[in-house]
């Protein structure tokens, strides 16, 4: 079946979240990727995610809510959360929250543990939705589990478009990179996946250190994105190259890049980057390249996010 993709406007926002209550899939635009979004509170909706993305059961989903006050019917949030969702509420973060025991959260969007992640999106179409619908949306990205995360929707449509009721086409991702995901823990903020909120302004809202920046791998996640292989095109990935080999496409950054080369930002301008990352990739997968050669990033700002992506994008696949 052909995926049905609609411009958003008020009758196809009501009719995703029609869709939605009836326990289908809808792919909806938030400003970072693109999601496959079920009803939270839906276990056989939800059962439909990990079926249709091929996601391990033990890999958790993040549901997105309306506002904070939503989130805390859901989760426990303290004052530390608090003050963390009043800065960066609603936006590109999420929190890893206690769950709480009357949640209704079906089991399977936590894989089995006693937290749950929460994010309130800041794009306009992804608000509407949500406040159409009036509950929890599971969202994980709209794409097979570690390929390339969508941030068109045309891209999610080729990855997962027969498998949803509807597609709501927002346009282009805006920021092109998933959420930073934080814990809070013994007096730290626990970073599980970097984002555009970067660890300095966590430190700099909270007053606490943040800790765990590192690509390591979870045997057992405790939130999205900490596998080591994610994010993955079909070809293989080469990082922190100048000069590629022969056979190589190269991905470049910055004003020294070649001409010829696909530039994630000509200006070397690290938001532009990450906005790109997604989409270029995907370019080159698409256009047969064996070997993607990527120039190096710098490691700062969202550049640590770029990097966690391309260090999961080359990491050997299971």
């Amino acid at each position: 079946m052909e995926p049905s993709i609609k411009p958003a406007c008020p009758d196809v926002i009501r009719e995703a979240a029609d869709a939605l209550k009836k326990g289908q899939l809808v792919i909806l635009p938030t400003e970072t990727v693109y999601g496959l979004g079920a009803d939270a509170r839906n276990s056989d909706a939800v059962a439909r995610i990990y079926a249709a993305k091929t996601r391990p059961s033990f890999n958790p989903l993040i549901i997105h809510v309306a506002s904070a006050e939503v989130a805390a019917r859901y989760a426990v949030l303290d004052e530390t959360a608090r003050t963390l969702a009043a800065a960066f509420w609603p936006g590109p973060f999420t929190l890893v929250l206690p769950l709480r025991p009357d949640s209704g959260i079906a089991p399977a969007v936590s894989a089995g543990l006693t937290t749950v992640a929460v994010r309130v999106p800041a794009h306009p179409l992804a608000h509407a939705l949500l406040e159409a619908f009036d509950g929890p949306v599971a969202a994980p990205s709209a794409n097979r589990s570690g390929r390339i995360s969508p941030t068109t929707a045309a891209h999610a449509a080729s990855e997962l478009g027969p498998q949803v009721a509807l597609i709501v086409d927002g346009g282009p991702c805006e920021e092109g990179l998933e959420s930073t995901i934080v814990a809070i823990s013994d007096g730290f903020l626990d970073l599980l996946r970097p984002g555009s909120v970067t660890p300095e302004e966590l430190e700099l809202v909270s007053g606490l250190p943040v800790r765990g920046t590192g690509p390591e791998a979870a045997d057992r996640p405790t939130a999205p994105g900490q596998l080591a292989s994610h994010y993955a095109p079909r070809a293989a990935v080469r990082l922190e190259v100048l000069v590629p080999k022969d056979g190589e496409v190269l991905l470049g950054f910055g004003p020294e890049a070649p001409a010829a080369a696909l530039n994630l930002s000509p200006s070397g301008d690290l938001r532009e980057a990450a906005a790109n990352l997604f989409a270029m990739l995907r370019t080159l997968d698409d256009g047969r390249a064996q070997v993607i050669a990527v120039m190096p990033i710098p490691e700062r700002g969202i550049g640590i996010a770029i990097n966690d992506r391309l260090r999961r994008a080359a990491a050997p696949r299971g």
